[in-house]
C-alpha cells in the first residue's frame, strides 16, 4: 500500500500584534473544540497554541502534485496560514514531510519470512 500523494507541513512560531481580545478569542475557540484547534493534519490546517496564546503549532496536509517539491508544500502551508488572518513573526519553523516517500512495511508480509 503506498501512501497518499500528499506533504504534512508543521509551521512552529509565535504570534504578534494580538490584541487581549484576539486572545481571549483563541483561548476561548480552543476550549469550545473548534474544528480549527487540534492535532491532526487537515488541508484547511489545524492550529494548537500555549494557554497564554503566545506560540502555536500549525498542521496543514498539501496535495502533491507529482512536480510539486518542499518548498511549494511550504509556500500552500503558509498560504493557508494566513488565510486565517492571525499574525505571527517572519521566523516561523517549518517541516515538511513527504508522504510519497516515505516506505511502509507491511507486517503480514514480513511475518511470512520467518
Amino acid at each position: 500500500m503506498n501512501p497518499p500523494p500528499v506533504f504534512r507541513v508543521t509551521i512552529r512560531g509565535r504570534f504578534t500584534d494580538l490584541s487581549e481580545a484576539d486572545r481571549a478569542a483563541l483561548r476561548a475557540r480552543t476550549a469550545d473544540d473548534d474544528a480549527f484547534f487540534g492535532p491532526a493534519y487537515t488541508e484547511a490546517g489545524t492550529l494548537s497554541c500555549d494557554a497564554g496564546a503566545t506560540v502555536f503549532t500549525f498542521r496543514c496536509q498539501v496535495p502533491a502534485a507529482p512536480d510539486d517539491d518542499e518548498d511549494t508544500a511550504a509556500l500552500a502551508a503558509l498560504a493557508a496560514l494566513d488565510a486565517h488572518g492571525l499574525g505571527y513573526a517572519d521566523d516561523p519553523r517549518i517541516d515538511v514531510t513527504d508522504l510519497r516517500k516515505m516506505r511502509v512495511h507491511d507486517r503480514k508480509r514480513r511475518r511470512g519470512r520467518r
